[in-house]
């Protein structure tokens, strides 16, 4: 049994962290870290967790094994720079910080290597790391859908990408693109080309490759619902559809939560999961390749589970027996 600690604790990526680890049978939460909530309750943040845990937030660091940093871009970094964490514990950061820029130099010279934590194509990395890097949303979904074209050198033209996040993907505080009333019903584009996953999504699929890759054309959508992605990603090729199919699945064959299925995928279900799921299709000459994750999840926090158990030589599903949502 390890003990873990949550830093940043009221957004949502933390709310579904919490839920998880507080049935992981071989993880007790040891604290829940907030500023600006120490002393409250969190189920009086997290109310769908009433009758889950008994936990206060804390402004307190308390001793643990392992400690998922849950805060905003930007300030996992300041916070390691100004805190102490007692015991020495490995880390997982969900921000962007540790992502491109794995090695972090404090004032006294003590080096953090991050590991970049998609199991799909660093597991042997990830489970002997001390400190992980958890890729962001898109970037899981992006990723997991090119992957195995990269890794067979099929990356040889430019790939376009759409993909349709939930309004969770931007964080709990509201703003003018994610409240309700502007939000239902409405469909919209932002950061066309420019979206800050790109420059994790090229360098992963880079490593893999082996080599510069062609442009990846990006097209970020934000969705009427609350939860999940859907990305689409098209490219030529010169292969035949059971080629192509047999290439995935090959590639995925010992992954727990990375799934390629023969039909038509779609995102209820995967809502509530950790799973992503992949579908190929051949059209003239070009490969589409369809990809739906959780990002709250896969994309994030039981993503970072998995990497947790990983690093601890668990099994790589524990705690992750998660379910949708269903029809």
């Amino acid at each position: 049994m390890i003990k873990a600690g949550i830093i940043g604790g009221a957004g949502y990526t933390a709310g579904e962290l919490i839920r998880i680890l507080v049935y992981h049978p071989l993880t007790e939460l040891s604290y829940v870290h907030s500023n600006s909530h120490a002393e409250h309750s969190i189920c009086e943040v997290h109310t769908d967790l009433a009758g889950d845990t008994d936990l206060i937030f804390t402004n307190k660091l308390g001793k643990a094994d392992i400690v998922f940093l849950c805060l905003g871009h930007g300030k996992a970094i300041e916070f390691l720079k100004t805190n102490h964490l007692p015991g020495n514990p490995k880390i997982i950061d969900l921000s962007q910080d540790f992502r491109i820029h794995r090695f972090f130099r404090e004032q006294n010279d003590a080096c953090w290597d991050f590991v970049y934590g998609l199991p799909e194509c660093n597991r042997e990395q990830i489970s002997k790391a001390k400190y992980i890097a958890n890729p962001g949303c898109f970037a899981t979904a992006f990723e997991l859908a090119l992957l195995p074209l990269a890794k067979a050198g099929l990356l040889i033209d430019e790939v376009h990408v759409n993909g349709i996040t939930g309004s969770t993907g931007a964080g709990q505080a509201p703003t003018a693109t994610t409240h309700f009333s502007w939000r239902n019903n409405n469909v919209s584009i932002y950061n066309p080309f420019t979206h800050r996953h790109l420059l994790e999504v090229r360098k992963t699929l880079e490593t893999v490759a082996g080599k510069t890759i062609p442009e990846l054309n990006f097209i970020p959508v934000r969705g009427n619902f609350s939860r999940g992605i859907f990305l689409s990603a098209y490219t030529s090729t010169y292969l035949e559809l059971p080629e192509l199919q047999d290439i995935f699945r090959k590639y995925y064959a010992d992954t727990p939560f990375t799934i390629v299925s023969d039909r038509e995928i779609s995102l209820k279900e995967v809502v509530g999961t950790n799973k992503c799921l992949l579908h190929v299709e051949k059209h003239g000459n070009k490969a589409l390749v369809t990809s739906v994750i959780d990002n709250l999840l896969k994309g994030a926090s039981g993503q970072a589970v998995q990497n947790m158990n990983l690093m601890f030589g668990f099994d790589e599903k524990a705690g992750l027996g998660l379910k949708g949502i269903g029809f």
